[in-house]
């Protein structure tokens, strides 16, 4: 199952969207917080920038690692440097989208950055309002790569409604995310993690099998039903320079699909996350907006101060939630 045919496809619709908001004026824009000397996000990052380029989209990377590896940052320092960062972003009126490029340095949770990411902004879905809606069915970005696996399976016209899946790996980044879509689409959904007895036994069952564990070659041929469809996620660099998913190549042998890496979960993902840098730049709100607050309707209560009854000043009006505030006189109160 290569994703490279969706992938063009899905990066030339953004083409032409981003042509059109840049002829606007309004250049797409993306923002990649980095804070890591992971060559596998490096990679990604360099790959990302450069998709971004050949589709219209300005991708600004902002490299936050240690200068130096023999003078490294203290964690509290690099933890406090990206979230001046994310801030900044933030508020940003041209910044179109963010994302906060992992692992991150020691002592850092991602779900504590993430949230200071507007939720407008979020669109890898890291952020954990964005995660919360999605687990609701309320309209968010969902995680790019938990994105493309679903459009990768509806590319090749997997069914899904009443099939069991079964996912390994349960960060909020890939498993979560992906066992949370699968649900959404009817799936019956088992996730596995580092503690599951017997992994084996429980992928076996599996007619859909999403691997997204981080550890090279951890699904082998015993793993998978004959005539199941397994989707690789992991991408883990090699000596060479190469990368490697979590399932062996030897299961192509038994499965009856399998993506292959790189060149299968990899490229839609990176075409999904920059489709979502346009939306969001089209000022589409992802999330609805709040409702305007009626006035509380708060009554003015007491006499109005003075040296003599009857003074009558003219005060502001007490402000509240729904409306602003109007300047308007006290009524007089009426002579004796």
């Amino acid at each position: 199952m290569s994703g490279g045919e969706l992938a063009a496809s899905i990066r030339a619709e953004t083409a032409g969207l981003a042509a059109e908001l840049t002829a606007a004026g309004r250049t797409p824009t993306l923002a990649v917080v980095t804070a890591t000397a992971d060559e596998a996000s490096a990679w990604y990052v360099r790959s990302l920038s450069r998709t971004a380029a050949k589709v219209g989209i300005a991708c600004d990377v902002t490299d936050l690692g240690p200068a130096s590896p023999s003078r490294p940052e203290s964690p509290d320092a690099a933890v406090e440097s990206i979230r001046v960062e994310l801030i900044a972003l933030s508020e940003n009126p041209l910044v179109h989208g963010i994302v906060l490029q992992t692992p991150l340095p020691g002592g850092a949770r991602l779900a504590e950055l993430a949230g200071l990411i507007d939720p407008a902004k979020d669109v890898d879905g890291a952020n954990p309002t964005s995660l919360g809606r999605l687990m609701t069915g309320l309209p968010t970005f969902a995680p790019a790569t938990a994105a493309a696996v679903l459009a990768l399976l509806d590319r090749y016209e997997v069914a899904l409604s009443g099939r069991r899946a079964v996912v390994v790996g349960r960060s909020a980044v890939v498993g979560k995310p992906v066992a949370q879509l699968l649900l959404a689409r009817d799936a019956t959904v088992t996730v596995c993690h580092s503690r599951t007895v017997d992994l084996a036994a429980v992928t076996s069952t599996a007619e859909v099998l999403v691997v997204a564990a981080g550890r090279a070659g951890l699904v082998g041929a015993s793993f998978v039903a004959a005539g199941a469809v397994v989707v690789d996620v992991g991408t883990n660099a090699v000596a060479g320079g190469g990368l490697a998913g979590d399932v062996d190549p030897a299961v192509a042998e038994v499965a009856g699909a399998l993506s292959p890496v790189p060149g299968g979960v990899g490229p839609v993902t990176t075409a999904l996350l920059l489709r979502h840098v346009v939306e969001a730049a089209t000022a589409v709100p992802v999330l609805p907006a709040a409702p305007r607050r009626a006035c509380c309707g708060r009554r003015r209560s007491g006499r109005p101060s003075g040296r003599r009854r009857g003074a009558g000043r003219r005060r502001w009006r007490p402000r509240c939630p729904g409306r602003s505030a109007v300047r308007r006189p006290w009524p007089r109160w009426p002579r004796r």
